[in-house]
């Protein structure tokens, strides 16, 4: 079944992805699981690389349509292949917000070694990677799961926490730079100042772009990430924006208004963007 599976996830460039017993997890959300009404044998665990090219002030990830919605098409098609083989199984699909600790699954599957800022690192994509998985009441062995390997680290090079904005990575700051531009409500003057030093009005991508796994970073071949893709975020922008094209963006879980400050701080409040 494992062959059967890779195969389908290759039909969508999929190359990185395990199958693992759900008790070799660590099950980080409880109350994830016992909403999901069944109790789940396997996990099923995979990597979207997302890297598309450099940005000019938006993070890599959120240059794309918003990446949940490929993971619950990921995850649908998953769910619907193996319900041909067992239609009585349970399933449930995630990304980002599981009930198992998503990187540390990936680690002892064996798809990369787990980096200084905490993202895993993987071989070819480097840390420009999503996660997600899909939990199940079949029976690992019947999925072929693997035993699960040692999570193995980066090699701290420094570069990363050298790097960092913040200090955070360095033990001296109190929030990264992403979690800033993705705050509610007036920021300070001094983090407005680090935006503007940075250039970035959503997102930070400064460990991940010093890091020597990422100095090469291979493109994706997943065709959904080149889709309505940007590479700069303004004003203009946003306003061209309808409802339903500003809510398949990855910044709008925090609403327009998040965004709208972030390009008034890096631009200035009335000024042309440009």
């Amino acid at each position: 079944m494992n062959g059967k599976l890779s195969e389908l996830l290759q039909s969508m460039n999929i190359e990185y992805c395990a199958v693992l017993p759900y008790a070799d997890c660590i099950e980080a959300t409880p109350r994830i699981r016992e909403r999901s009404g069944f109790a789940p044998k396997a996990v099923i665990i995979y990597l979207l690389p997302y890297y598309t090219g450099k940005t000019v002030n938006i993070s890599g990830y959120a240059s794309s349509l918003d990446y949940h919605i490929l993971l619950r098409e990921v995850g649908e098609k998953i769910i619907f292949f193996l319900s041909s083989y067992y239609p009585n199984a349970k399933f449930r699909s995630f990304g980002d917000h599981s009930p198992i600790d998503e990187r540390h699954a990936a680690l002892i599957g064996g798809l990369g070694i787990a980096g200084d800022n905490g993202l895993l690192i993987n071989e070819k994509y480097g840390s420009y990677v999503f996660i997600g998985d899909v939990i199940t009441d079949i029976d690992p062995d019947l999925l072929g799961a693997t035993a699960p390997i040692e999570p193995v680290g980066c090699e701290h090079c420094g570069a990363c926490r050298s790097a960092c904005p913040t200090g955070i990575l360095r033990g001296e700051g109190a929030d990264c730079l992403s979690a800033i531009t993705q705050r509610k409500g007036e920021l300070t003057e001094s983090e407005k100042a680090l935006m503007r030093e940075f250039n970035t009005a959503w997102g930070c991508d400064r460990c991940q772009s010093f890091c020597p796994h990422n100095h090469t970073p291979r493109l994706t071949p997943i065709e959904f990430f080149y889709r309505d893709r940007i590479d700069l975020l303004n004003r203009e922008i946003l306003d061209s924006m309808d409802a339903a094209a500003f809510s398949a963006r990855a910044f709008a879980w925090r609403g327009r208004a998040v965004p709208e400050r972030n390009v008034d701080i890096l631009f200035g409040d009335g000024a042309e963007h440009k």
